[in-house]
Order: structure tokens, then sequence, then C-alpha cells
């Protein structure tokens, strides 16, 4: 392993990345058919205060897999919301 990068980060690294894959995928989905409609917005918005929450979580216990791959799907999400209200 990498220094400084147990077992139990690259667990959490991958479980996160694949969460986050998921909003990717999505957000491109999205902007290719600039259609939200079944997007839901109050569980994308929902969504995003538990991703926003899990990051500063994250920065308080210290965790780097915690604190990445919710930053990154806060940022993905916040783009569907952002997308659902443009698009309506």
């Amino acid at each position: 392993m990498p220094s400084g990068l147990d077992s139990v980060s690259v667990l959490g690294f991958v479980a996160g990345g694949l969460t986050t894959f998921a909003f990717f995928a999505q957000v491109v989905k999205t902007l290719r058919t600039k259609s939200t409609r079944d997007i839901s917005l109050a569980m994308v918005t929902l969504t995003s205060t538990g991703l926003f929450l899990w990051f500063i979580y994250g920065l308080y216990v210290g965790s780097m897999p915690i604190i990445v791959v919710n930053l990154i799907s806060f940022i993905l999400a916040i783009t569907l919301v952002v997308m659902k209200l443009k698009y309506r």
C-alpha cells in the first residue's frame, strides 16, 4: 500500500468512488438530454444537504475518503439541482 493509505481508506475510496460515479453518470445524461423530468428536486436537494454534512463530518474526523468523495458527490448533486431548476 502507498504510504499513509491503509486498507480501510482504500475501501472507503472504492465505496465512495462507486457512489460518486453514479452521480457523474446522471449529470452526464442530464447534460446530454437536457431533461430532468424524472429527477425529484426534493430527493436531489436532500441528498446534496446530506453529502455536504458528510463532507463537514469528514473534516472533523480527518477522514480523507469521506472528505474527498462527499465533496465531489456534493458538487455533482448541486449540479443536478441547478440543472433541475434550469431545464424545468
